[in-house]
């Protein structure tokens, strides 16, 4: 977010918490992207605030609800307060349980049975989401669009378009099984907790096959993951390479750094459909 709106965000996640009983003096910006995700102390509750036109936030917390109550691996909303979306000043602001950090990393299988835990829970849930290949299109729109990314060369606007095109056209084709899924569950969007990791973030749920999720994952997961589709997981991969690429290009992207991986990862595009044909 813009500072000044982030600043307006973290006032609102402060009045919220307080009207509600949660003493909130204090905010550390956990994380700053298209929504904030705040710590609010002393009541230590996490605070994810984004603005009102962002109704991802209700299918969030059902959708949480509903895997906790499974018992999947999923962070859950703090039990002091009703679990619900809470509108201010133009934001929506949903709380959530503070997990205090481990220093241990997790270990690929652990990682990897975490995953297959919260896709077993995940296929027993029959809400609508987009298919993977919606997701596809939107970086495909993107990459098209040149007064939203104007940086980008000739050269790479075809590699990215045509890798979109032809991956996304080759894995949907593909007919096999596909279920409810994550849809980035990458280090990024997992807490590692004295409870084991525990997955976050479930606005960019879709449906697909699993090897979608795994290919946001580090690679060694693919190996501790049952089942896996190995030729089907290089396809994803490069897919997905190409689809974050194409949001590191995007004029208004704020991802820290985000041009320079931009710019690393069309090498790696490159280098991989040469690997692999």
């Amino acid at each position: 977010m813009q500072a000044s709106e982030a600043s307006r965000a973290a006032a609102a996640a402060r009045s919220t918490a307080s009207s509600l009983g949660l003493t909130a003096d204090d905010v550390i910006v956990l994380h700053d992207s298209n929504k904030l995700t705040l710590r609010l102390l002393p009541c230590d509750v996490v605070a994810r605030v984004a603005p009102a036109a962002d109704q991802v936030a209700r299918f969030e917390v059902e959708l949480a609800q509903r895997l906790a109550a499974s018992g999947c691996p999923v962070a859950a909303l703090d039990p002091r307060v009703e679990p619900r979306v809470h509108e201010r000043d133009g934001f929506v602001i949903t709380l959530w349980t503070h997990y205090a950090p481990v220093t241990r990393e997790v270990s690929p299988a652990d990682y990897a049975h975490a995953l297959e835990r919260l896709h077993a829970g995940m296929r027993g849930l029959d809400v609508p989401t987009p298919h993977f290949t919606d997701r596809v299109e939107q970086a495909q729109r993107l990459v098209a669009d040149r007064d939203r990314t104007p940086a980008l060369a000739d050269a790479d606007r075809e590699l990215l378009g045509d890798t979109l095109r032809n991956l996304g056209r080759a894995i949907g084709e593909r007919g096999g099984a596909e279920q409810l899924l994550h849809g980035e569950p990458h280090p990024g969007n997992v807490l590692t907790t004295r409870n084991g990791p525990l997955f976050i973030d479930f606005e960019t749920c879709c449906r697909g096959p699993v090897e979608f999720d795994l290919a946001h994952a580090p690679e060694e997961i693919g190996a501790h993951y049952p089942g896996v589709d190995h030729d089907l997981l290089r396809e994803c991969r490069i897919l997905v390479l190409a689809m974050i690429t194409t949001w590191r290009w995007d004029r208004g992207d704020q991802f820290p750094d985000g041009r320079r991986l931009g710019t690393e990862w069309l090498g790696q595009i490159r280098a991989a459909l040469d690997r692999n044909g």
